[in-house]
């Protein structure tokens, strides 16, 4: 299973890509609420399928933390009719590849394939949406190995570390605080019968988007849709209450000292999304705001920091456009030898206030630009992109049809327009500080075995 620990939405830090003009985009609701939408792309007889569960670590309430992904694990692990292991055996054996992964937002499970074995990967997915087999034995083992995970990818790594506290300080009301693989307190405490309780509740059909996109035909689609999902039975409606996070006043900071080889400096800026925001065209200045940052050599980061003054090893920006709720918008950086952290964020600092107050050029504008195309371009050659950019914006309740009208946005964006969201949103009372201060490193301390089942997909 891909941990979406480290599958933290490929849609962070760039657009989505763009949907060809000629490509045939069906969309249906069986009768008991599920969703299916299918993309024609008949250049070569291969399909993605593609199950959306609108159900991740952000849907999680205080002690369960971690449970969707936990969930995730457990759905490999079989039902009366394929035996646990058998759902990758078996797609497997037809040629084909499949994963899951899971995300503050969603859980989503895939398989890509030949066309001629769609039906059979539509099945297997019918069959495990509604009668997983829970086996406290296997969850004992599965649990044991998300725990493992958990070490290997934030305990023993320091910018996990530091990543998982600055989350932890900076949301006081958002579910985005928690991480997506839980806390280990909660991992230890997590029992098969809360697993049960999470899977009656939020994996049913009337939960679910299936994403179809490939060589194939919307009404054959359809009629193996109705076959193997349309005969599940819906859940019960499942609200859940709005998540709000209040308005922060005033800077906030938090250090974190573990053993590490490398200093390291994490900062963000609370700042809305595709849909929470304003004004509609604030996400889109964001985005050009954190590529004219961060986007390829010759932006500012790279240019001034890394090559120019020499005060930073690495330096990035970060913000992700799309998500059910607000986001954070992430700059972070390991400062050179002969440098402080603090240097670094004085630097980075300063690269914000000449945001604020002058404007970024036509020339930065055109660039930011000419990669989003290029990214689209690029990325409409995967199938498994072009699905994932459809399940994911119809899973965080936004509209696919978004993809089709975000480069015109993007060009819409004016340089007083990325002065007005860095004046508004990149102010020091929105912003959090986590700086990682390195302990020494114990050289002799031995190595910890792998752990049978653990994987490292990121």
């Amino acid at each position: 299973m891909v941990s979406a620990v480290l599958f933290r939405s490929p849609l962070i830090g760039l657009l989505l890509v763009s949907l060809p003009a000629v490509a045939q985009v069906s969309e249906f609701r069986l009768d008991n609420g599920m969703q299916v939408i299918v993309k024609e792309d008949h250049r070569a007889p291969v399909a993605v399928s593609q199950v959306w569960y609108k159900v991740g670590s952000s849907y999680e309430p205080d002690g369960i933390t971690g449970i969707s992904h936990a969930l995730e694990h457990m759905m490999f692990k079989g039902t009366e009719k394929v035996g646990a292991g058998e759902f990758s055996r078996i797609v497997s054996a037809l040629g084909g590849s499949e994963n899951a992964f899971t995300s503050r937002d969603y859980t989503a499970y895939f398989e890509t394939l030949a066309v001629e074995h769609l039906e059979r990967a539509l099945e297997l997915e019918a069959d495990r949406m509604r009668n997983l087999l829970l086996d406290p034995d296997d969850f004992a083992k599965e649990i044991a190995v998300v725990k493992e995970e958990r070490r290997l990818r934030t305990e023993d790594r320091p910018s996990g570390q530091v990543s998982e506290q600055f989350n932890a300080v900076a949301w006081r009301a958002s579910p985005y605080r928690n991480p997506i693989i839980g806390w280990m307190n909660d991992l230890d405490h997590m029992t098969v019968d809360d697993l049960a309780a999470w899977y009656r509740r939020w994996y049913a059909p009337n939960n679910a988007t299936l994403v179809v996109v490939g060589d194939v035909q919307p009404e054959a689609v359809r009629a193996m849709a109705e076959r193997h999902f349309g005969p599940l039975p819906a859940s019960e409606p499942l609200p859940i209450k709005p998540a709000f996070e209040p308005r922060q006043s005033g800077e906030t900071r938090v250090e974190v000292r573990v053993p590490a080889r490398q200093p390291y400096l994490l900062m963000g800026y609370k700042a809305p999304t595709v849909g929470k925001s304003e004004q509609p065209w604030e996400p889109y200045a964001l985005f050009v705001l954190a590529n004219v940052l961060d986007g390829g050599d010759s932006a500012r980061l790279a240019r001034d920091l890394v090559r120019g003054r020499g005060i930073a090893a690495s330096a990035s920006a970060e913000y992700g456009i799309y998500s059910r709720l607000s986001e954070m918008f992430l700059l972070a950086g390991t400062p050179t030898d002969g440098h402080s952290v603090a240097e670094l964020e004085q630097a980075l600092r300063a690269e914000v206030a000449r945001l604020r107050e002058g404007l970024i050029d036509q020339a930065e504008l055109r660039r930011v630009v000419t990669q989003a195309v290029a990214s689209k371009v690029f990325q409409a050659d995967s199938l498994f992109y072009q699905a994932m950019e459809i399940g994911s914006l119809e899973t965080i309740g936004l509209d696919w049809h978004l993809i089709e009208t975000e480069i015109d946005a993007l060009k819409a964006v004016t340089p007083e327009q990325v002065r007005q969201v860095a004046q508004r949103y990149l102010v020091d009372d929105n912003l959090t500080v986590a700086t990682l201060h390195p302990l020494p490193i114990d050289e002799k301390a031995p190595r910890k075995p792998a752990v049978q089942g653990v994987r490292d997909d990121s």
